[in-house]
């Protein structure tokens, strides 16, 4: 399964798509919104989960998943955020609050793209 990991902190970037990487996901990384753009945009990507920080340079996370949205109607997000208690997830959008532990994170899309 092909994931997008969206975080412009480059080293949090790197441990989840290592996380991901060690559970046998392929991990695509977009340190802005703009990069998970021209990812979304590419038919040729036949992406299973988006996850995304809510705080990014170029937009909010909320932003970047209603474009995703647009795009893909049936993509499921996970935003990560240091504030999950604030943050509202609509349908087939879910939270992890950071900082989240290795199981934590692989239970988290375990269970979302076992739901898909």
């Amino acid at each position: 399964m092909l994931l997008l990991v969206v975080e412009d902190d480059d080293i949090v970037r790197m441990l989840i798509v290592e996380v991901l990487e060690e559970l046998d996901y392929t991990v695509l990384e977009a340190e802005n919104a703009g990069a998970a753009l021209t990812i979304l945009q590419d038919p040729d990507q036949p992406l299973a989960l988006l996850m995304t920080d809510i705080g990014l340079p170029d937009m909010s996370g909320h932003e970047l998943a209603a474009r995703a949205r647009q795009l893909r109607p049936s993509l499921p997000v996970l935003f990560a955020s240091g504030y999950a208690e604030n943050v509202n997830a609509a349908d087939g959008m879910h939270v992890i609050g950071k900082p989240f532990t290795i199981d934590q994170l692989r239970d988290k899309v375990v269970g979302i793209l076992a739901a898909a």
